[in-house]
C-alpha cells in the first residue's frame, strides 16, 4: 500500500490528493494521499516524527528549499536548482528530487511546442529555476524579469547552455519578442503586466497559477488570439513523474494526464 501526503502552507487548496488518488485507481494500487500543512521551519521536525509507513511527500511552497537542507540524500537536479518538490523512501532512507523540471518539459511537449527562440521567465524563484533548467540548451536565449535582482546569481547557477539576461520588471519588449513566456510569480504580480501584453501575441503564455481559475493574465492572452498553457498542465506532468517515483511503475502519461485533467476541471469548476 501507498502511503503519501502534500505538506506545505497554506494547504487547503492543493489538487493533488485529488490527482493521486485518481492515478492510484486507474493503476489499481491501494493508496492514500492526504494533505498536511507544515510550515516554514518546521520540516525536519515533521519528518523526525515520522513512523515507517509512509511512502513519499509531495512538497509544495514554503518547503521546496527546506527540503535540501533536511536530507542527506538529495539529487544532482535538486541541488542545482536548489530546490525538491519529492520526497521518497528508498531503502529505508529518504530521498529529495524535484519532478518539476520534467514538469514542464512534458507540459510543453503536450502542447506540441517546440522552443528554440527567447523564453522569458516572470520570476526567479524556486518555480523559476525549474522553469530555467528546463529550458537551458534548448531555448537559444533565457531572460529573466523580476522586480528585483535578489535571486539572479541563484537562477543564473540553472542554466548551462543558452544565454540568460535579467530585465527589468514590466520590460515590454521582451515580453513582445520572446517565444514563450513563463509567468511563475503570484497572481496580482502577473496581473500587473497584463497592459503590457501584446494585442495580437505571436508567442505562448504559461501561467503556473491554477488558482484562481483561471487567471485573469490567462484570460486576458486568450482574449487577445493567443496561446495558452495553463497551471494545471504543469501540475499534473510533476504529479505523474511522481506517481511513478512512489508505486515504480511506468505510466501511459497521455492517457494519464487527460484523466487527471478532467477530474482536476470537475473539481475546479464547481468551486467557481
Amino acid at each position: 500500500m501507498i502511503k503519501a501526503a502534500v505538506l506545505g502552507s497554506p494547504i487547503e487548496h492543493s489538487l493533488s490528493p485529488l490527482l493521486h488518488i485518481c492515478a492510484y485507481r486507474e493503476l489499481g494500487v491501494l493508496g492514500d494521499y492526504s494533505k498536511i500543512e507544515v510550515r516554514a521551519g518546521e520540516l525536519a521536525t515533521f519528518l523526525a516524527s515520522l513512523d515507517q509507513s509512509w511512502n513519499g511527500f509531495s512538497l509544495t511552497m514554503p518547503l521546496k528549499e527546506e527540503i535540501v537542507n533536511c536530507v542527506e540524500n538529495v539529487s544532482t537536479l535538486s541541488k542545482k536548482i536548489r530546490s525538491a518538490n519529492t520526497l521518497f523512501r528508498r531503502d529505508g532512507e529518504w530521498q529529495a528530487t524535484t519532478t518539476d523540471v520534467a514538469g514542464f518539459t512534458y507540459a510543453l511537449q503536450s502542447h506540441g511546442a517546440e522552443i528554440s527562440g527567447k523564453v522569458v521567465i516572470i520570476g526567479a524563484g524556486a518555480t523559476a529555476r525549474a522553469a530555467a533548467a528546463s529550458c537551458d540548451g534548448i531555448a537559444s536565449h533565457i531572460t529573466i524579469m523580476a522586480r528585483s535582482s535578489r535571486g539572479a546569481d541563484e537562477i543564473f547557477k540553472c542554466v548551462d547552455s543558452s544565454e540568460m539576461e535579467f530585465v527589468s520588471w514590466g520590460d515590454q519588449e521582451s515580453i513582445h519578442d520572446a517565444q514563450l513566456i513563463i509567468s511563475t510569480t503570484p497572481e496580482a504580480a502577473t496581473d500587473s503586466l497584463i497592459e503590457i501584453f501584446p494585442e495580437r501575441p505571436r508567442s505562448i503564455f504559461f501561467d503556473v497559477l491554477y488558482k484562481p481559475w483561471p487567471t485573469q493574465a490567462l484570460v486576458r492572452w486568450r482574449e487577445n488570439s493567443g496561446y495558452v498553457i495553463d497551471g494545471l498542465d504543469l501540475l499534473i506532468h510533476q504529479a505523474i513523474s511522481q506517481v511513478e517515483i512512489f508505486t515504480e511503475k511506468q505510466i501511459n502519461r497521455p492517457e494519464m494526464a487527460q484523466l487527471m485533467r478532467a477530474s482536476a476541471l470537475a473539481e475546479l469548476n464547481s468551486s467557481t
